[in-house]
Order: C-alpha cells, then structure tokens, then sequence
C-alpha cells in the first residue's frame, strides 16, 4: 500500500478516532438530493475504513435516501475523514475522487463493503484495484491516482476542515448545522434523524 507520509501525520497528530460541522459549504463536498442552498442539508462525516459506517451505510442509508435523498427533500453532504488503516482510507478518498463525481458514492460504497474481505486477510490493495477496475480504471491509473500531489494535498485540506470543525468521530451527522449522532455513531438511525429533518423542513 502506498504510504501518504504527510497526511499520515497530519492524522497522528490530531489523534483521530477510528470510530464520533456545520450547514456551510466546503470546498470539495461531494453531494447527492437537494441543490446547494437546499431548505434542509444533511452533513454525514464519515470514512470507507469505518466499520460503524458501514453498518449505518448498510442499515439506514436506503432508507434514508428514499426518503430523503431520491424525493429532493435534503441536501445530502459527505465529507471525508480517514479512519484507521489511515492508508485505506486516503486510498480509497482518492480513488473515488478519480471516478468522477457520478461514480465517486459508488467507489465509496464499495470500499465500505469490502471491509470484511481486507480485514480477514486479502491484502486491501488488490480490494483498492478492483473496486477501481469495477469504474474503469485500471492499476496504472490507480497508482498515479493515489500518488498524486495535488489529489494528496486537497485531501488534507479536507480533513484539515472536519477537524477544525471540532468533528473527531465518524459517522458524525449535522442537520442545517446541529449534530444529530447517537453514542458509537451506527446507532443514528432514521428514528433519529427523521425528526431532526421534518423539523427543518416544517419551519
């Protein structure tokens, strides 16, 4: 696996939890539903590492979409925050940035369902090339991908943003700017974001 020497660092440094905003718009958000300016925006924190987001991503993400994100009553917002291996995390934030905004959900969706096989030993590198064959690009273009620069230095920027945003856990919610996250994160299910929304939406 490639190391991200600086962001590793980066990462160290700010003692991020492996598995814990607000309404404004940062540079790099990737989005689903709703246009920018929406009534009523969802800000998800998360990492492909993160095994509680999996499982929300699993358990409430089609539920929540349906309901929310597909009938354009959200802005739906995901900011990227690398989760340990910090190394699978960074890969996978770049590999999906390189597929372009219309396939980045499914590369991270991808990732997030193939935790299972890289932490029951295949090496999680082969599970990078795959996902990234799977949208088309091929390990050539994978390696330049994950080694770029300037791919690197804006995802630090990212991650450099959800911390200054006082955000150290993932999956981390916002809902026009008010976290709503249960203890542990998987466990912020529709029951808990749905009256949050409805809320906004009724004001």
């Amino acid at each position: 696996m490639i190391l991200f020497r600086n962001l590793f660092l980066a990462l160290s440094a700010l003692a991020l939890a492996s598995c814990g905003g607000s309404k404004a718009v940062v540079n790099g958000d990737m989005a689903l539903g709703a246009a920018e300016g929406a009534k009523v925006t969802v800000v998800e924190y998360a990492s492909p590492t993160c095994p509680h987001c999996a499982l929300w991503q699993q358990n409430t993400w089609p539920a929540f979409k349906a309901a929310y994100v597909d009938t354009n009553k959200v802005r739906y917002v995901f900011r990227e925050l690398p989760t340990p291996p910090a190394e699978v995390a960074a890969a996978g934030f770049l590999l999906a940035r390189c597929a372009g905004p219309d396939k980045y959900f499914d590369v991270i969706h991808a990732i997030m369902e193939s935790q299972t096989e890289w932490r029951t030993g295949t090496n999680p590198r082969d599970s990078l090339i795959r996902i990234a064959g799977g949208v088309g690009i091929d390990e050539a273009a994978f390696t330049r991908c994950v080694t770029n620069p300037e791919g690197i230095a804006a995802l630090e920027a990212r991650v450099k943003a959800a911390t200054d945003a006082g955000v150290i856990n993932t999956p981390t919610f916002f809902v026009n700017g008010r976290q709503v996250s249960s203890p542990g994160g998987e466990g912020t299910v529709m029951a808990d974001l749905a009256p949050a929304i409805e809320a906004e939406l009724a004001k």
